[in-house]
């Protein structure tokens, strides 16, 4: 069975219109009240993932993305990168959620690797 898509993400430059947009365009709860100010998104149905809006960060680009979710994430760049993709950002942990890392296909797309905090 294949790697499951378990988040995605959306950068802006301006973080409350960013917020305000999809949230008026898709009705989107978003909540931004948390130590990050990392706008969660919460579809409130059944179907599809949440995500997550921010506003980038000393003029480092706009992107899109969506994160997988994989059992080890360094061998997981470490395979995306011997099939020509390259490392952004290196296992990173986010509180006590788990970690991700960055990387870029072939083609220079950004995608994201999710790995669960390990239980305690």
């Amino acid at each position: 069975m294949g790697r499951p898509v378990v988040h995605f993400e959306v950068s802006v430059k301006d973080g409350e219109a960013g917020r305000k947009f999809y949230s008026e365009l898709f009705d989107w709860k978003i909540d931004f009240n948390n130590p990050m100010h990392y706008g969660l998104v919460s579809t409130e149905g059944k179907e599809g993932i949440g995500g997550g809006i921010f506003e980038a960060k000393d003029g480092a680009p706009t992107y899109v993305t969506f994160y997988v979710q994989v059992d080890d994430l360094q061998s997981y760049l470490s395979k995306a990168e011997g099939l020509g993709g390259k490392t952004m950002m290196p296992p990173t942990q986010i509180q006590d959620m788990g970690s991700i890392a960055l990387f870029t296909d072939p083609e220079g797309n950004i995608i994201g690797l999710f790995q669960n905090a390990p239980e305690s």
